[in-house]
């Protein structure tokens, strides 16, 4: 990977916002989740969180249920209180990064060439410093939201919150109370539409099955013929698994983003892959939206060169439309063969809401004023926020980090990715439009 040039332009601090300032301090302490209880570093993020909050004469509450897996919250007292309360959500957790791979250090929060670099600030350091330096400008202004907002902040939502927002929802719920509506992540932001933009709002989420795939065979020697090796009957069935094409399936969202996109880029076809085309960078994720999609992700196998093993594994991220789990289940037996075993390793629901209501026509609302005449379109999302476990003690989340992104801008690509990167122009932006929510609705 080819290092930045040593001429890259850094900005002035005194030209630096603050929501910038603040997301590369969060992308500093190195949150990484590897797994399987494996993290490290949440607790200092939570209590750098913490510490801003009570600086802004907000009165904070820790959870620790797993030690170092620390979450945190604070209540912003509204206008009208007998209104619902609105919860603003994020994690401070980040998957894995090498840094070898990298231009940059992924975790020194580095802003180059008026871009903010390192892990999490796609995913999502930029959001979480967002929410509170929108909060942060009300409150310096002596004002208060329209209705009670809920800030938390989640360890573990890189390993599907199992030791972070579904035990908040399960041992503390009392820190929503009266909500009924969540705003997070992977919404709000812009993307090419043919010679056009659209902002996506995110108003569902695919359902999600981690599984690993089991193949067992008869154990011996590596010189020998051997026509039951596990590993090759767990590869064959892994290449299949991995190179299906799973047929589109359309959805209330999806199907209205389409139209909305077609719309917009004169396309005549009613082709679902035809019209994500026109989104340049976005397509892959758009096109994700709209089909099961089963990506193996890890094998597993053996022990020395010489020794066949009698057992592989294959660990397989399936991602499907709300509903369809049990079929996709089937089907991906029937695929790999019934001598390949099924482990689920987690299973989570997915999500779909209306397009529609006051919360939604006051977030288009707010984009509008911000960046007039660029028509805000649903998505769902192909992959799953913390917004599945608010679900379950009835709120409805919705995404909605509204970022303005340069056209040519891979940022969908950068979720996992290496070289994670945003305009530091964006998060100003996005900063605006959320402050400007949350003091209008």
């Amino acid at each position: 990977m080819p290092r930045l040039p040593g001429n890259v332009k850094r900005m002035p601090e005194n030209e630096i916002p603050e929501v910038a300032r603040l997301a590369a301090d969060l992308i500093r302490f190195d949150t990484t989740n590897y797994g399987g209880g494996n993290a490290k570093g949440e607790r200092e993020a939570a209590e750098y969180v913490g510490a801003y909050l009570e600086g802004l004469g907000l009165e904070t509450q820790y959870y620790e249920p797993i030690p170092r897996r620390t979450n945190v919250t604070a209540r912003v007292a509204g206008r009208d209180r007998d209104k619902p309360a609105l919860v603003l959500h994020g994690h401070l957790d980040v998957v894995p990064a090498v840094a070898d791979d990298w231009s940059v250090d992924p975790f020194a929060g580095e802003i180059r060439d008026g871009l903010l670099w390192g892990r999490g600030a796609v995913d999502m350091k930029n959001m979480d410093a967002m929410i509170l330096t929108s909060v942060a400008e009300l409150l310096r202004a002596g004002e208060q939201p329209e209705r009670d907002i809920v800030l938390a902040f989640f360890a573990d939502e890189e390993n599907g919150g199992v030791e972070g927002s579904q035990l908040v929802v399960r041992d503390r719920p009392d820190w929503f109370a009266g909500a009924t509506e969540a705003i997070s992540e992977v919404g709000g932001y812009s993307i090419p539409v043919g010679d056009k933009s659209a902002y996506l709002l995110q108003v569902g989420e695919k359902a999600l099955m981690w599984v690993t795939l089991v193949a067992r065979g008869r154990a011996g020697h590596g010189s020998r013929v051997h026509a039951d090796n596990a590993v090759t009957r767990l590869a064959e069935a892994v290449a299949t698994l991995g190179r299906v094409d799973w047929p589109v399936e359309m959805t209330a969202t999806t199907q209205r983003l389409l139209d909305g996109m077609a719309d917009l880029a004169g396309e005549a076809s009613s082709d679902p892959d035809a019209i994500a085309a026109h989104a340049g960078p976005a397509e892959a994720f758009i096109r994700s939206t709209f089909r099961t999609v089963t990506n193996p992700t890890g094998l597993t196998a053996g022990y020395k060169h010489n020794v066949i093993p009698d057992a592989a594994s294959a660990t397989v991220d399936i991602r499907v439309l709300p509903g369809t789990e049990d079929a996709v289940l089937a089907r991906v037996q029937e695929i790999i063969g019934d001598d390949i075993e099924i482990r689920m390793f987690l299973r989570d629901i997915g999500l779909e809401i209306p397009f529609e209501g006051a919360l939604v026509e006051a977030m288009v609302g707010a984009l509008g004023r911000h960046d007039p005449g660029v028509p805000v379109l649903p998505y769902l999302l192909g992959a799953g926020t913390d917004n599945k476990a608010l679900s379950t003690i009835g709120i409805a989340g919705y995404g909605f980090a509204p970022l303005r992104l340069p056209r040519d801008l891979d940022f969908t690509g950068m979720f996992h990715g290496v070289d994670e990167r945003v305009p530091v122009s964006a998060l100003a932006f996005g900063q605006r439009v959320l402050t400007d929510l949350i003091r209008s609705y």
